[in-house]
């Protein structure tokens, strides 16, 4: 049984078509939704396809008018498509600028700057200063044993000058290192001389809390070994680096007494009118390379090291070094 299709039907559903697509098509709420209405309109299947499916059933001197009719619709509808996606478009560009804008009148709110700690800055002013002086800076472990804390230093168990750096033990034996000097003897088992090392890092000793006391501060500690270094060596160094760090000041040595140092000093500088002690030098004890299986008759070198708390509140005049452990903005701001 053959189904008849008249003009009239045809030229019918094209109209119904032409406006349920104008209806949708205004509708649309963004680009997505209009692509689907495209394919359900103007695609290989979509509904005018259907209508134009149709077409062959018509008699030959009608199927010219139904084409024509259905190139209009298709026209109509792609520029109804078009003008709305632009529509759309400028609708989510206007709401997303709105979103982003700027209010120029609003208060601001205002996010400091941060800066490095005095400590921190101290740290690494030491550090280039000895880095131009050619040493290369090392770093070890902050829990130490005894071995490289103290034994390999010269200090064996029962020595008196335990006494000066009593620390903080764990269960298992090992330590809170007193001092960066390990970092020293970790350094030498891994690189033959001439070596030139600064090790600076945080260290701990069982110390009262006061105005120049801490448990917890820091160290930059140094070595050089090589043939031939005798204490003129040392002294032109530290002189050199005391002067870079707080200028063309009188710079004095008093003999004193490390364990793993022979000779020892202390060094002061002349500050503001009066003398400060500010580190502890001295030439390697043969004991300490010998130790390290080195030969005290071909290598000898020096050593010295510092409190940075100490260069910090000298050259910032700090009268409390908790005042560097409070995190108090007011006093950390002036830095």
């Amino acid at each position: 049984m053959s189904i008849t299709v008249s003009l009239e039907d045809l030229t019918a559903q094209l109209e119904q078509l032409e406006a349920e697509a104008a209806r949708a098509i205004a509708a649309a709420a963004d680009a997505a939704a209009l692509e689907q209405l495209r394919v359900g309109l103007l695609g290989k299947k979509g509904k005018l396809s259907a209508v134009l499916g149709a077409m062959g059933k018509l008699p030959g001197p009608d199927r010219p008018v139904i084409g024509q009719r259905a190139n209009v619709l298709k026209e109509l509808v792609s520029r109804l498509l078009a003008e709305r996606l632009g529509a759309v478009k400028a609708a989510a560009l206007a709401e997303r600028i709105a979103a982003e804008s700027l209010d120029v009148t609003a208060p601001c709110r205002h996010v400091p700057p941060g800066h490095r700690h005095p400590l921190i800055s101290t740290i690494e002013e030491i550090v280039d200063i000895f880095s131009g002086l050619g040493y290369r800076m090392s770093e070890g472990p902050e829990i130490e044993t005894d071995y490289y804390n103290f034994t390999a230093l010269n200090i064996p168990e029962h020595h008196p000058a335990r006494d000066m750096q009593d620390t903080f033990y764990l269960e298992d034996g090992r330590l809170l290192r007193t001092h960066t000097s390990p970092v020293q003897i970790r350094y030498l088992e891994n690189n033959p001389p001439p070596v030139r090392v600064i090790a600076p890092g945080r260290v701990y000793r069982r110390d009262a809390v006061d105005a120049t006391h801490s448990p917890v501060f820091h160290q930059v500690e140094v070595l050089a070994i090589d043939e031939g270094l005798d204490f003129t060596h040392l002294r032109g160094t530290v002189t050199a680096f005391l002067q870079q760090f707080f200028g063309d000041l009188p710079v004095r040595f008093r003999a004193s007494y490390f364990p793993f140092t022979e000779p020892s000093a202390e060094v002061d500088v002349q500050w503001r009118g009066r003398w400060l002690e500010v580190m502890g030098c001295g030439m390697v004890d043969p004991a300490v390379l010998t130790g390290m299986g080195l030969d005290p008759e071909r290598w000898s070198g020096f050593a010295a090291g510092l409190g940075v708390e100490r260069f910090c509140m000298v050259r910032h005049g700090i009268d409390d070094i908790r005042r560097l452990y409070t995190s108090d903005l007011r006093f950390l701001e002036q830095f």
